[in-house]
């Protein structure tokens, strides 16, 4: 017999969740002004230079089932490219090749980003329709990670919102005086070799895969 799965935290939290849309608003104040009007749904000058000094954009998406996922996408600043004040373009450089992003977006045709510029607390989020492009025109432009990739994530914009920088400044995330020691976390070769679950490989290992990886980054 296939013994129950274990009751989580969230069982138990679920059960008296806020029920609905219409319930959540009571527990707040309303938004001011400013947070509601400064939503728009092209890119300002302003807005473009933020893209254009950002390294590093979280992509979120959500495939046909509703399965959420937010995964990073970095580069040099500017790595993203601006088509038009309506659209944005993120080279897919090689990663992990699992493509769940791309075939969440394929799936639904739905991303979300939030780009984030290292040193700063103002972040930007873009929301709308999306695609993935194999055109050679397109990919011929975006060479900021090193060469064409194989494939780009288009943004056509239907929301464009600058965060205010309170998250950023609570955590210090740029302030290195508040980072944690390095030995305070398990290092990225421990949490890969935790996951997979194979007696047979090592940390060695896992550092070496890890070290040939960021060399050959660009293959």
């Amino acid at each position: 017999m296939t013994p129950a799965p274990a009751t989580t935290a969230f069982d138990s939290l679920r059960l008296d969740a806020v029920p609905d849309q219409e319930t959540l608003p009571r527990a707040y104040e309303l938004p001011s002004e400013a947070a509601v009007r400064k939503q728009m749904t092209e890119l300002t000058d302003q807005t473009r230079r933020l893209i254009g000094c950002s390294s590093l954009v979280l992509v979120a998406s959500v495939d046909a089932e509703g399965n959420c996922d937010v995964s990073p996408r970095g580069g040099p600043a500017g790595f993203v490219a601006v088509l038009d004040a309506r659209t944005v373009a993120i080279p897919d450089a090689t990663g992990n090749k699992r493509l769940d992003t791309l075939q969440n977006v394929i799936a639904t045709g739905r991303a979300g980003l939030l780009f984030l510029i290292p040193g700063r607390t103002t972040t930007l989020r873009v929301n709308g329709r999306a695609c993935v492009s194999t055109r050679p025109d397109l990919l011929s432009q975006l060479t900021a990670v090193g060469k064409p990739p194989a494939s780009a994530l288009v943004v056509g914009i239907e929301e464009v919102y600058p965060h205010c920088p309170k998250s950023l400044l609570r955590t210090g995330v740029w302030d290195p005086e508040r980072w944690l020691p390095a030995d305070a976390q398990p290092t990225s070769a421990e949490v890969t070799l935790a996951q997979l679950r194979m007696p047979e490989l090592t940390i060695a290992d896992i550092e070496q895969a890890e070290a040939d990886s960021l060399k050959y980054r660009y293959e």
